[in-house]
């Protein structure tokens, strides 16, 4: 049997896959995460950064193809071993481990269906435009920004000062105004944070990383990643409903009106 059918044909073949994917998503998450907290800064920022994507034209499209394949394969084979793990579950296991078991596998497949919910939701509020504020879609002065100074990734220039972008910062700001929206937003993270910590722990343990001496140092670096990815994510909408963070009214940013 190649490679490719061992992967997809065996237990631990799809147990690797879950993990390799699981590992490209939980990047793709941090560094999602780290690019939303350029909303702490002024609008340049967030715009700039999210002007710099969309400049990326196809290969931005490989990245999102390569993320729909990563949660398709991910979902496959977390479907096909809870089936086998059912299959294979009898009596001969003692009552203690097997509750432990099943309110792990629960919590995994629940977080997991919520989490896939509010991506899909997440996408369409702020990356296909379907459910955005009508404030927003019908305001100008609100859904259009004109850079005031350069936005730089790695020292180079990548959206120049003067350019009219999209006003994402006020997409954003908007969008957690609405009390519900932002509960289900603060609500899905910490969902996915509890996924991402028992993610992390069959990771480990699948690609053999995990042992007696740093089984318990994994939990808490883990741990500690799931609370500061968690804490991020609740920091902005936190920030919005506070009023600490208000829409950008003007077209023109204050730098480039002196």
């Amino acid at each position: 049997m190649n490679l490719v059918g061992s992967l997809f044909g065996s237990s631990i073949g799809r147990k690797i896959i879950m993990a390799l994917t699981g590992l490209i998503l939980i990047g793709f998450v941090v560094v999602h995460l780290v690019g939303n907290l350029q909303i702490f800064q002024d609008p340049d920022h967030l715009n700039g950064y999210a002007q710099f994507l969309h400049q990326l034209g196809p290969l931005l499209w490989v990245v999102r193809i390569g993320l729909i394949v990563s949660v398709v394969l991910h979902i496959w084979a977390a479907t096909v071993l809870t089936l086998e793990n059912k299959r294979a579950r009898g009596a001969e296991y003692g009552f203690k481990h097997t509750i432990q078991a099943t309110l792990a596998s629960r919590a995994m497949r629940w977080t997991g269906v919520i989490v896939l919910a509010f991506v899909i939701y997440h996408l369409a509020h702020f990356t296909w435009g379907v459910v955005q504020t009508e404030t927003f879609k019908e305001t100008p002065p609100l859904n259009h920004y004109t850079m005031a100074k350069d936005y730089r990734v790695a020292g180079f220039t990548v959206v120049k000062a003067g350019a009219d972008v999209a006003n994402v910062y006020n997409m954003v700001v908007l969008g957690f105004q609405n009390k519900v929206v932002a509960l289900f937003y603060i609500i899905a993270v910490g969902l996915l944070s509890i996924h991402l910590l028992h993610g992390f722990d069959s990771l480990f343990q699948t690609l053999g990383l995990r042992n007696v001496k740093w089984s318990a140092l994994v939990r808490k670096a883990a741990l500690a990643l799931c609370w500061v990815y968690f804490l991020g994510n609740l920091a902005i909408p936190g920030a919005v409903l506070a009023g600490k963070l208000q829409p950008h009214s003007a077209k023109v940013a204050p730098a480039v009106q002196r």
